[in-house]
């Protein structure tokens, strides 16, 4: 540890006790991992529980010159949570108390290391929930969501995190604290709320979140129906939404993916389909009975074998656990996985699964389908064995074409994972030098040392200020 860094150690001892100021091997070790692939380097790990002690904290590490890296509950699939090059990293997993709420407006502030799904636990008596519910929703924080601006099975119908959060307090990397957004419909001013959700910690550290409560629907139904092809179930996705229904939910499984889960779950999936999508509708019953018949027409119409609705709230649960467990039942297949999480147009469903199937057929890896089919987020889970580096190796390499399939047919990197390290290089075959250029302004707007969370969601050596990155390219193969 640096001069700088271990003066810094012994002045956060001194003001979080040695209980909360964690520098020993075993713990640098952990907090150098988050849920992706990446490896890191940790210096330090930092447990504050209040606002003022995160200020401090940043206060000091600003005095020291020291990279700051913010951290939820580490579940991100994409690195960004993982410092790279030692320095502090400031955990919030501490930070978990709720604040009232605020029935008349709806809405309840929440520290950042509130879980995702206890805020709907802790008001559904009122009648509420908070809707963006990511798979990982009983372990991921609220401040890791507000950091990659996180989706989940319900955004196709209600919207990712961004839609809300209506304010959140922010330490500045010099420590100062201040609150961005609030209760009013539109508060005046620069829309800075809406450049922190989704920044990945690189502008600040998030002690605060106004969340934005959502009244549970009077009624909901939740069908299961299954294809003997990826094309009909692909073309029963546009058509659904084509008659004007904006399903809650519509997800895809595939067969290698629904044969695991079932060993896992036991749903009764049919595992010999070639692909299930799970369709959820709510509303009044008189619009969930419209919804769930035009659903069931379509679905007919495009082939559909056979349709499952779920008879009670116990069977609907379990379907939705064979849905949210499905990244889990991959260990079944193999001890881990590499997946990106990019989007394509629904209109092009079809072809990007016939590409996936071609490159891990191409590849000889595993690949397990389940995505939100709604919006055309995807999230094809290659299994491996990392410690077979061969297999490895062609995982890399198939994730890479995957990733590039995706913005020929004019997707985009990231619909919900955010862009960390493993999606950084990518960033200019989407957008160009001044597109780039003009992040790294905002970015340097609110951290012009380049110390919050380095070597994060942009491509390496982009600076404001700095031109001339229109001609840089991803070379074939590389991975993180």
């Amino acid at each position: 540890m640096t001069g700088g860094a271990g003066h810094l150690a012994d002045r956060l001892r001194a003001l979080l006790g040695p209980e909360r100021l964690l520098d020993g091997n075993l713990a640098r070790n952990l907090y150098a991992h988050d849920g992706s692939i990446v490896t890191g380097d940790c210096g330090m790990v930092a447990l504050p529980e209040t606002t003022e002690e995160v200020a401090t904290c940043m206060a000091m590490a600003h005095a020291a010159g020291v990279e700051v890296t913010p951290r939820g509950s580490g579940t991100g699939l994409a690195g960004g949570a993982v410092p790279l090059e030692g320095g502090l990293v400031i955990s919030l997993a501490r930070m978990r108390e709720m604040g009232e709420v605020d029935t008349a407006n709806a809405c309840v502030w929440v520290q950042p290391g509130v879980l995702n799904l206890d805020v709907s636990m802790a008001v559904e008596h009122l009648g509420l929930h908070y809707a963006p519910d990511p798979s990982s929703q009983a372990a991921c924080s609220i401040g890791g969501n507000v950091g990659t601006n996180a989706g989940g099975p319900h955004c196709l119908a209600y919207g990712v995190t961004v839609q809300h959060v209506l304010g959140l307090e922010l330490v500045r990397p010099d420590g100062q604290v201040v609150v961005l957004g609030g209760e009013a419909p539109d508060p005046p001013g620069f829309d800075l709320r809406g450049v922190v959700v989704g920044a990945e910690g690189t502008v600040g550290v998030v002690t605060r979140v106004l969340l934005r409560l959502t009244p549970l629907p009077p009624d909901v139904r939740t069908m299961l129906l299954d294809f003997m092809t990826v094309a009909e179930a692909s073309a029963t996705v546009q058509a659904i939404i084509a008659e004007g229904i904006i399903p809650a939910a519509l997800e895809m499984m595939d067969r290698n993916m629904a044969l695991a889960v079932e060993e896992f779950v036991h749903a009764g999936l049919p595992t010999d389909a070639a692909a299930l999508l799970l369709v959820e509708v709510d509303g009044t019953r008189a619009e969930v009975d419209t919804a769930t018949g035009i659903v069931e027409a379509v679905a007919h119409r495009h082939g559909v074998r056979t349709v499952r609705v779920a008879r009670d709230e116990e069977e609907r649960a379990l379907l939705w656990k064979a849905r949210k467990t499905a990244f889990g039942a991959v260990a079944r297949v193999r001890p881990s996985y590499y997946l990106h999480d990019c989007v394509v147009p629904r209109t092009r469903l079809v072809e990007i699964m016939e590409a996936i199937g071609e490159i891990t057929a191409r590849e000889r890896v595993i690949c397990l389908n389940v995505f939100h089919a709604g919006d055309g987020n995807l999230h094809p889970i290659i299994a491996l064995d990392r410690s077979d580096p061969d297999e490895t190796e062609r995982a890399m390499r198939a994730g890479d074409q995957i990733v590039r399939a995706c913005i020929a047919l004019g997707g985009t990197l990231s619909g919900e994972h955010g862009i960390g390290v493993e999606k950084r290089e990518y960033m200019p075959l989407v957008f160009d030098s001044g597109d780039l250029e003009a992040q790294a302004c905002v970015r340097r707007a609110f951290d012009p040392d380049g110390r919050m969370n380095p070597g994060k969601v942009l491509p390496t050596g982009t600076r404001c200020g700095e031109v001339g990155l229109a001609d840089t390219q991803v070379p074939e193969g590389t991975w993180i």
